[in-house]
């Protein structure tokens, strides 16, 4: 065999196992996502299954800022029906840091290590967030909206609601409640990534009030003027509380030159 023979022969067979490996790595990815795929499935079925048969003790935490009202059924099967939405949404919101954390595992081994630094804590800061929007929800956000509607018009008429509607009305305001503790998260996202700094954020706080009271009144499922002021209120304590974390970011990436890319 000749010297070029040998030198193409080579060159193909390292071809082939970098072809074979990568094929390889594929196949590894694949896999690694069947898995998460799969372990996410299985941990929000079980969230949901268990939601299923504990479903009227959740009923009755959901029932108890509505003290002293009468919950009607309008339809065969309303209870049931209800019941289950009310078992989804709960095995959703339980088993969300779950599936949160089998994402994580799935995009993780793809970081460098500064970016692992960086993405782990947001995402452990989103769940804390998060849990602290819903319960500000249940026991703020709630009792207001619902103490408004209760105490409105009670020397005319008696209160009786659907049971569907107050679920619904509950299970959104919480829900809502949540997204918006997830405003500083997008703030410090957006403050790494150097899209916005501090100094833009604080600046233009004029508009982040106005836009705080259309926020308030989108993620707000009733119309009381209480429930969407709480709502827009803590919006903007949010809105600042993010900035002044961004702010705390960019003075220690300046004293330790750490590069957050």
């Amino acid at each position: 065999m000749t010297n070029t023979n040998l030198k193409s022969s080579l060159f193909t067979y390292s071809l082939n196992i970098r072809q074979t490996d990568a094929e390889m790595s594929l196949s590894d990815h694949l896999e690694e996502l069947r898995q998460r795929v799969f372990w996410g499935v299985a941990i929000l079925l079980t969230s949901i299954v268990s939601c299923v048969i504990s479903v009227k003790q959740i009923v009755k935490l959901l029932q108890e800022p509505a003290l002293g009202i009468k919950f009607l059924q309008f339809a065969p099967g309303e209870y049931f029906f209800v019941s289950i939405k009310v078992a989804i949404y709960t095995g959703l919101i339980l088993s969300s840091p779950f599936l949160l954390y089998q994402i994580v595992l799935f995009v993780l081994p793809g970081m460098t290590q500064k970016e692992r630094k960086n993405i782990l804590p947001i995402i452990f800061g989103a769940l804390i967030l998060f849990g602290v929007g819903v319960a500000f929800g249940y026991f703020v956000l709630v009792p207001a909206a619902l103490n408004f509607f209760i105490n409105y018009g009670t020397e005319v008429v008696e209160p009786f609601w659907s049971f569907e509607q107050y679920f619904e009305f509950i299970l959104i305001l919480l829900f809502s409640t949540g997204l918006a503790f997830q405003l500083p998260v997008i703030q410090v996202i957006l403050g790494i990534l150097k899209i916005l700094s501090a100094e833009t954020m604080l600046s233009v706080w004029r508009y982040v009030i106005l836009c705080s009271t259309i926020v308030g009144a989108i993620l707000t499922p009733s119309v009381d003027p209480v429930t969407q002021i709480l709502m827009s209120s803590i919006v903007i304590i949010l809105y600042f509380f993010g900035a002044g974390v961004v702010l705390l970011v960019e003075k220690s990436r300046s004293n330790i030159g750490y590069n957050f890319k």
